[in-house]
């Protein structure tokens, strides 16, 4: 029910908007949907949770810790876009000579 009146809300908007505002906000949200960082969707699949529960909560951990988690949510951004070069020292190697 929730989601459908936050659906129907949402038409409501887009129908008040010019076209080309609603078709510049779709591919706003298409891309960030397609090209984030992907840490919420990380979280999410670790944990087995939707994703839009994640992202709940990081938006309601920010307003809690005054931005502290924005911050946190750019390093782990960082760590997932670095994992392979993050692991590669610490992997272990089947001789001492292997570099």
């Amino acid at each position: 029910m929730k989601d459908f009146l936050r659906r129907s809300a949402l038409l409501t908007l887009r129908k008040q908007m010019p076209k080309g505002q609603a078709a510049m906000i779709d591919r706003i949200k298409t891309f960030f949907e397609r090209r984030a960082f992907g840490v919420c969707e990380w979280w999410a699949h670790k944990l087995n949770i939707k994703t839009e529960q994640v992202r709940l909560s990081f938006i309601y951990l920010s307003f809690v810790t005054v931005g502290l988690n924005v911050v946190l949510y750019l390093i782990m951004a960082f760590v997932l876009q670095h994992k392979e070069r993050i692991k590669q020292p610490f992997r272990k190697r089947s001789t001492v000579w292997e570099w």
